[in-house]
């Protein structure tokens, strides 16, 4: 009984959820066609009301850990649901992401992602789509902020290995930034697919930055050995078993 209850309120809350990115999403569209900084007002209110509601609904808490960059840097992450996406993105000032090609075609979420700065790119295509984010920078077409991508290109659940794509590596050597490691759980609770939400604490945890200037296989080792560690720890902690 228990269980079933636990899932008509993770129903009810997705089903708000999209709502509430519609609503959201009308309220600051005026502001948003006039200036990214409005974009970038709706993207952070939409993520605050999923994590408010998520924890009046559903009981799952959420916690960012570490420091979360302010300035310009490049956050190479562990992804596992939408919930890391929320998270990530909502604490940091100014995120952008690399991201899926055909995301750009969702109702709402495609407009806003552009409007905030996002880089679409086609699968096995990242290194051009990294070029061109480079020349709108350096021309001043997007303003500088975080830089957010998945280094193993999709969503992994949790137990699964899957390798670290080089595409990181390409823009931490062409950017010259701190690369900021990110860990995360939240697939334990909220998993990669499916309506039923968890109670318990979802972690992302920010880890210390990676100076510029390691060669491309040093830089991508120590990534994906702090990444996958950290990650594990945060799993066990919300009571995964492997």
């Amino acid at each position: 009984m228990r269980l079933i209850l636990q899932w008509l309120m993770s129903l009810i809350f997705v089903l708000q959820m999209y709502l509430a990115m519609a609503v959201i999403g009308l309220i600051y569209l005026p502001y948003a066609i006039f200036s990214r900084d409005g974009a970038l007002a709706a993207c952070h209110a939409f993520c605050a009301w999923v994590l408010l509601t998520l924890r009046l609904l559903t009981g799952m808490r959420t916690e960012v850990r570490g420091t979360p960059p302010t300035g310009e840097a490049l956050i190479a992450a562990k992804h596992q649901s939408f919930l890391d996406i929320l998270m990530i993105f909502h604490a940091v000032p100014r995120g952008k992401f690399i991201m899926k090609r055909e995301l750009i075609y969702a109702p709402i979420l495609g407009w806003f992602a552009l409007r905030i700065g996002c880089v679409p790119v086609d699968r096995g295509k990242r290194g051009a789509a990294i070029t061109r984010m480079m020349a709108d920078v350096k021309s001043g077409a997007q303003r500088a902020g975080q830089l957010i991508i998945y280094s193993q290109g999709t969503r992994i659940a949790p137990g699964v290995k899957a390798p670290y794509k080089v595409g990181t590596a390409a823009l931490y050597t062409q950017l010259g930034q701190d690369c900021i490691p990110v860990a995360t759980n939240v697939g334990v609770l909220w998993p990669k697919r499916g309506i039923l939400r968890k109670p318990g604490l979802a972690v992302v945890e920010f880890l210390p930055a990676i100076a510029p200037g390691l060669r491309n296989a040093d830089f991508m080792a120590r990534l994906e050995r702090e990444v996958e560690a950290k990650s594990d720890a945060l799993m066990l902690e919300a009571g995964f078993q492997a």
